[in-house]
């Protein structure tokens, strides 16, 4: 199943190169992939993933595990952010 992965700021690095630019990517995910499963595919460090949104509706980090994805679905990734 396909959805759209976004990653924000610094995270973006962890996006293969040819996406980092776009900041997203078309990704296959298993039909039973939560988001926690594809947070950890990227390797994205857990003190990293602030800011969880599917579709433009928050996810709570006690829901990552569970909350699974459908197709065509939207989920971005944003880091803890500072500023003045």
């Amino acid at each position: 199943m396909k959805i759209t992965f976004k990653l924000f700021a610094t995270l973006t690095d962890y996006l293969p190169q040819e996406h980092r630019r776009a900041n997203q990517m078309d990704l296959d995910v298993a039909p039973d992939a939560s988001i926690l499963n594809i947070i950890d595919s990227f390797a994205l460090p857990e003190k990293l993933v602030h800011l969880v949104l599917v579709n433009g509706h928050y996810v709570a980090p006690e829901a990552r595990a569970t909350r699974q994805l459908v197709e065509n679905d939207v989920l971005a990734i944003w880091p803890p952010i500072a500023g003045g």
